[in-house]
């Protein structure tokens, strides 16, 4: 691991490790994947204005996401199949973003279950939660989540109709997975990968097998998730979440003023400025561009926080320069995950945290909280009205 530099080092290493359909459905988007590819470009285009002569010491990346103290503001996102990236994936990620300090984000869609995870760690972990028409079944993983003494639900508002990805049709990536010929000899090629998952009994998904009706397998899981995911979903439904759920909410999927101003109006903790990733709507913006309008429509009534297209902690740092009090990093845990495992994700952290540190010394400043968009030179994304 301690070679690994970058991130694009960690991808490079995930991808020798990790069989091709898994790898794919991590770093794939919609369609032409144009979002997807502008999510990590866009950020490029934010120049940094370098300071000299400034006193650089006694620096500190700590902040706080939704009142809850971080080493720096970075979440692991929510991710589905995290747990095909490597065995055991969710609680592996879970227990070094714990000791990193900062907060670990378990999707509706995980391997391990809430359980699993809740079990080998010691600080409360997010739970992302997908609205399903099954309401008896949100209702009970919503009450997991609350036994599990999870501390913030993270509602995803932008997958009520799933984008078609084009490389996990052409991989023939299903539940459950329909391995030929091809997939076999993939699969031999990460003796190491097959090693772990015949070592773990959590090949499945956790939170919805044997809990949903009728679910009792993953032949039976596939055509339930086919008819589940809710079009009608509204904000009434967030409404109900919240008086549900009763602990901090944060709502995923904002790109849109309008969508941001009702998010404030929900009485939701904060929003997290995202288009999945460049999985849904391709021809979407960067998550990077529209922040700052989405910053100057809400003000202070909501903590804003960002995801999509993070790759280095000078992402983070213009994240937050454009005034995102929290940021999330998907795929960077999960190459870091697929290269190493536990210490994988941990390099992954480590990497985008001294990456954030040098840089915010050498734009002259010594604490996140004086970090704003003085830092930087040009800002192409400058709120404006539309």
């Amino acid at each position: 691991m301690l070679n690994a530099l970058t991130i694009d080092d960690l991808k490079r290493q995930a991808r020798r490790r990790v069989p091709k359909m898994f790898f794919d459905y991590a770093d794939s988007g919609a369609w032409t994947e144009s979002t997807y590819q502008a999510n990590e470009s866009d950020f490029s285009k934010i120049k940094l204005r370098q300071r000299v002569l400034v006193d650089m010491t006694n620096r500190s990346l700590a902040s706080t996401m939704i009142g809850q103290p971080v080493t720096m503001p970075v979440a692991i996102a929510p991710t589905g199949l995290t747990g095909m990236q490597h065995a055991d994936g969710e609680i592996l990620a879970a227990e070094a973003a714990e000791a990193f300090g900062v907060p670990f984000t378990l999707s509706t869609m995980s391997i391990c279950s809430i359980e699993d995870v809740a079990l080998h760690t010691r600080k409360p972990f997010w739970f992302q939660l997908y609205v399903m028409k099954d309401r008896d079944f949100i209702n009970n993983l919503i009450d997991r989540a609350k036994a599990a003494k999870c501390s913030a639900l993270v509602l995803t508002l932008d997958l009520q109709i799933l984008g078609q990805r084009h490389k996990d049709i052409r991989n023939g990536l299903s539940a459950p997975p329909k391995f030929t010929l091809k997939h076999i000899l993939q699969m031999a090629t990460r003796p190491q990968w097959c090693m772990g998952m015949a070592n773990t009994q959590r090949r499945s998904f956790g939170n919805i097998v044997g809990h949903a009706k009728n679910v009792s397998d993953l032949s039976s899981l596939s055509s339930w998730t086919a008819e589940q995911f809710d079009p009608k979903l509204s904000w009434k439904d967030v409404a109900w979440i919240k008086e549900r759920w009763g602990g901090k909410l944060i709502l995923k999927g904002i790109l849109d003023e309008d969508d941001a101003r009702a998010a404030a109006d929900s009485g939701a903790d904060a929003i997290i400025v995202s288009n999945h990733g460049g999985r849904q709507l391709d021809g979407a913006p960067s998550s990077i561009s529209m922040l700052p309008r989405i910053v100057a429509a809400v003000g202070d009534r909501i903590e804003v926080h960002m995801d999509g297209g993070i790759r280095s902690g000078q992402d983070v740092l213009k994240a937050v320069a454009l005034g995102a009090k929290g940021t999330y990093i998907g795929r960077p845990f999960l190459y870091g995950l697929g290269a190493g495992g536990r210490e994988g994700v941990t390099r992954a952290l480590d990497i985008i945290y001294k990456e954030m540190d040098v840089t915010m010394a050498l734009c002259g400043k010594r604490l996140l909280s004086d970090v704003d968009q003085s830092i930087l030179l040009d800002n192409p994304y400058a709120a404006k009205a539309l």
